[in-house]
């Protein structure tokens, strides 16, 4: 039984609650203030999961959407919450502040009070209305208007964003919406990142992040697009920065406000404790990994991989999510870059191409899909199945920025095995994280060290196959709840225990560091087969044979 109190004095340790908003679930841990140990943790499943096909009221959905609902935000907070504490063995008075963390780019349109569009009666059926999740690429249209008049007018934030910015973002979904839903566009008062709209339910105050607003909001050296920019994309949104968006800007570690009584009655915690300004689920894990001098870049390895660094180097880096400064940590450019979709892909291909007969041996030995796959592909030689794939399944996130590219597996025959289809589309996803690494270093910003956190880290053969291909030694961060951990203890910063970020990273992070070294034979080989993707990526990726996007149109015309 955890002892979560002094013995001498018998005083009550404090602890920081921290919520981990994900693309299906939220996840939450009780930490304690002390030494960031982790006391206790629940996770509840959201009802609505995501919206790709229909909403709710049976509405079909176009291709390339994807939605959620924002009640099952608040049903985390009612249920998790209360079980995270319990499952601890704490009392709740022990608890002085509450930190959240969410997916980036998820936003919504809400009332001036917050109120939900969705929620509206008359808007329940409308797809806009709707939180439109991070991997909501139906906007790709709208973002390559946004780059192409951005060139044009030599806007200078643009370089910020590698030269792109991505459908994903917050100025691309709110021009989808002026142009697909005049009305909700209209209605809408405040066009919001889930990550500050959870906040202002908890303190009852709406206050923005600074992490979304320079990442996905193109807000840089204290300004966003100007608004003759805006209306050059299209007259209606010239008044979007001031109108729907613009908002006091909270620093990431800072007290948004104090939980409000109906927050208190919804989590079981004590009104009046701090709650900390929103944050992004992979930037809040950098300190919960120890990852705070310049060169560690954490990779949270998920459905999706965001890839963040902090550097003292500042670089124009092609490609780039983004470089804001203090971004991920006060004092230093922090930098993000991504990969839309990496455990979606092998839940794809399980889901897609697990045959019946290995359902049926998995089964008798007592393993899931993937585990079975993967001892199957650990007794491979690297080459050995003679295919590369492209990690596109998803589109592109890094270095490309374009959701419109698709998967490629090159190599098949008719012996090719399951197996040798999940182990490339492993590799195809280190390859993917090379090129983002090679990007940096060409630009001048050195990565060091690689530390990989989230649910893939279990994956013991990805993660050898990532330290292969990359060269670098794999740490792994010291939690399987790096999120809330980050989450936990940006809280304890606002409520005045530690002084920063990096002093509560001193005492609360944690790291295995070298975890996985790369085999210099090995490595070697995944050279030649690292060759053969980027050829790949760039007959493909970079205009030589359009063919994904012609593949793209034509389905977009017959589904209509």
């Amino acid at each position: 039984m955890v002892n979560n109190g002094d013995e001498t004095s018998g005083n009550p340790e404090p602890c920081v609650v921290g919520v981990d908003f994900g693309t299906l679930s939220g996840r939450v841990v009780v930490v304690r203030v002390r030494d960031g140990a982790e006391l206790g943790s629940a996770e509840h499943v959201y009802r609505h999961a995501v919206l790709d096909r229909e909403l709710p009221d049976g509405t079909r959905l176009p291709p390339d959407w994807a939605l959620q609902v924002p009640s099952d935000y608040l049903d985390v907070l009612r249920k998790a919450v209360p079980g995270a504490v319990a499952a601890a063995g704490v009392r709740p008075e022990q608890v002085v502040g509450i930190g959240t963390d969410f997916t980036a780019c998820t936003v919504l349109p809400v009332l001036a009070d917050g109120t939900p569009l969705s929620e509206l009666p008359e808007f329940t059926g409308r797809p806009h209305a709707y939180v439109k999740l991070w991997r909501h690429h139906a906007a790709q249209g709208q973002a390559d208007r946004i780059n192409a008049l951005a060139v044009e007018r030599k806007e200078p934030w643009l370089e910020r964003y590698g030269g792109k910015v991505s459908s994903e973002w917050e100025f691309a979904k709110a021009l989808q919406v002026l142009e697909e839903d005049p009305e909700i566009y209209r209605r809408m008062e405040r066009w919001v990142e889930a990550a500050d709209w959870i906040v202002w339910r908890l303190c009852g105050a709406y206050v923005r992040n600074a992490c979304t607003a320079g990442y996905k909001g193109q807000y840089q050296d204290g300004t966003y697009p100007s608004g003759a920019y805006l209306e050059a994309l299209n007259p209606g949104f010239a008044g979007f920065v001031a109108d729907k968006l613009e908002h006091p800007i909270g620093q990431l570690g800072q007290a948004a406000g104090r939980l409000t009584a109906e927050a208190a009655g919804w989590t079981g915690l004590p009104e009046g404790i701090a709650v900390c300004v929103g944050n992004v689920d992979a930037h809040v894990t950098a300190p919960a990994a120890g990852a705070v001098e310049p060169g560690q870049m954490v990779a949270i390895m998920g459905t999706s991989t965001c890839h963040v660094m902090s550097s003292d180097q500042h670089g124009v880096v092609p490609g780039m999510c983004g470089v804001v400064d203090g971004g991920i940590l006060p004092g230093l450019w922090g930098y993000e870059a991504g990969q839309s979709g990496v455990g979606d892909i092998f839940a794809w291909f399980v889901r897609t191409g697990f045959p019946a007969a290995y359902a049926e041996r998995a089964a008798a030995a007592g393993q899931d899909p993937h585990a079975y796959l993967t001892d199957l592909a650990a007794g491979q030689q690297v080459g050995e199945h003679g295919l590369v794939a492209l990690d596109w399944h998803s589109g592109n996130r890094s270095v490309l920025v374009d959701h419109d590219l698709s998967g490629v597996i090159v190599g098949q025959t008719l012996s090719t095995r399951p197996e040798d289809v999940y182990r490339a589309l492993l590799e195809a996803t280190a390859f993917g994280t090379r090129t983002i690494i090679d990007a940096f270093e060409s630009a001048g910003v050195p990565v060091d060290e690689l530390i990989i956190a989230g649910g893939l880290t279990k994956n013991a053969l990805l993660m050898q196959i990532y330290a292969d291909v990359t060269r670098r030694p794999l740490s792994i961060i010291g939690s399987t709840q790096g999120p809330a951990l980050g989450a936990a203890m940006h809280a304890a910063v606002a409520a005045g225990a530690y002084p920063d970020i990096q002093a509560a990273a001193a005492s609360m992070g944690k790291a295995d560091r070298g975890v996985y070294q790369p085999d210099p034979q090995r490595a070697v080989a995944y050279d030649r087969l690292y060759a053969e993707y980027r050829l790949l990526h760039d007959y493909f990726g970079r205009g030589t044979n359009d063919v994904m996007h012609r593949l793209r149109r034509l389905r977009a015309e017959a589904s209509a």
